[in-house]
């Protein structure tokens, strides 16, 4: 039951800049136009879990941006506005009853989005694979990709792409 996470970060291992702006991502040129791979990685995903801070930025978003089923971890949402269509679930708890309840459902590959949801995953050792994408800028500060953790943990690479200015690498986590 693969938990998977793919992000895009600046080299500095920022996710967001100091403002929680995601701008610097979308000013990155991409002549060709590409997707980076993502319809391919969200075609092997089971359902979403995100964090409450990606979910808040998520509804700023014109349309809501996922088909498949979505798991918010927050203590305080419990309803989606209306323009949010699928099926979103809210949940609390610990990673691994996160993790649980939705394999519960029978969503097996999931897609975890959110700096601090990804750290507490990773700190549960419920992270499979990372597929990371290096954007080249410094932010110089912001929202950092990963929080400190208890331990290291071990990945294997298993490739490198290059998308113009973008180069996405995968690991698989090494138990």
């Amino acid at each position: 039951m693969p938990n998977h996470v793919y992000i895009a970060t600046s080299l500095d291992n920022y996710i967001a800049d100091r403002a929680g702006s995601l701008q610097w991502l979308f000013d990155t040129p991409n002549p060709a136009g590409s997707d980076y791979g993502y319809a391919e990685f969200m075609a092997g995903i089971d359902a979403v879990v995100m964090g409450s801070g990606t979910y808040e930025f998520v509804l700023g978003f014109e349309a809501w941006p996922y088909e498949k089923p979505c798991y918010v971890v927050s203590s305080c949402h419990r309803s989606a506005p209306a323009k949010v269509t699928g099926e979103v679930h809210f949940l609390s708890g610990p990673p691994a009853e996160v993790v649980a309840a939705a394999h519960a459902r029978g969503h097996r590959s999931l897609y975890i989005d959110g700096g601090k949801l990804i750290t507490s995953l990773l700190r549960a050792d419920l992270i499979d694979e990372l597929t990371l994408s290096r954007v080249p800028v410094l932010l110089g500060g912001g929202s950092p990709l990963f929080g400190e953790l208890d331990s290291m943990l071990k990945f294997e690479h298993l490739g490198t792409e290059v998308f113009g200015a973008l180069i996405k690498s995968r690991y698989r986590r090494l138990r």
